[in-house]
């Protein structure tokens, strides 16, 4: 382990942290039959399924899990999606990342689902840096960390070892 490297938040913690996001979520969608996670690959995504297992547990809704492809090198680029304009079109939606650093990726994430009318759009991330380079904001968060731009935040999902780091 680097000695500049620190664990912000452990296992118990983040299972803590999605289980009080799934009830916010599920607050915001109390009257919807249905709500998308829209889980930004590959680490939003992973956060996403967590974050449905535990919708699962609290609630009736089904949380239907979609996947956004967005290259984060290059977020001009075409997004994708895991499934069709038409099943997201007019239902509740929350776009989900694991770190929202600028708010690059979620800004552009945003902007594709846009094209399609929504009944409600929110986001969530399990850490927000306070660093935005764009006007976006985490409407369900985990952790808001002021950090410098140097550091690095890690988020590792593997298990029982999952855990945030900044670096």
């Amino acid at each position: 382990m680097d000695l500049t490297e620190s664990c912000i938040l452990n296992h118990d913690e983040i299972n803590h942290k999605i289980k009080r996001i799934a009830y916010q979520i599920y607050e915001s969608n109390v009257e919807e039959q249905e709500v998308i996670l829209a889980g930004i690959e590959s680490n939003g995504y992973l956060f996403a399924k967590k974050l449905r297992t535990a919708l699962l547990k609290i609630c009736d809704i089904d949380p239907i899990l979609c996947k956004v492809k967005i290259d984060k090198k290059n977020p001009t680029s075409p997004i994708t999606t895991s499934i069709t304009k038409e099943l997201y079109t007019n239902k509740s939606l929350v776009l989900v990342d694991d770190v929202l650093n600028s708010g690059t990726t979620l800004i552009y994430g945003v902007k594709h689902f846009l094209d399609v009318p929504l009944k409600q759009f929110k986001t969530a991330v399990l850490v927000n840096r306070n660093h935005k380079k764009y006007p976006v904001k985490a409407d369900f968060k985990g952790i808001s960390l002021s950090t410098s731009i140097n550091e690095h935040i890690t988020v590792v999902f593997s298990g029982k070892k999952t855990k945030v780091i900044l670096e």
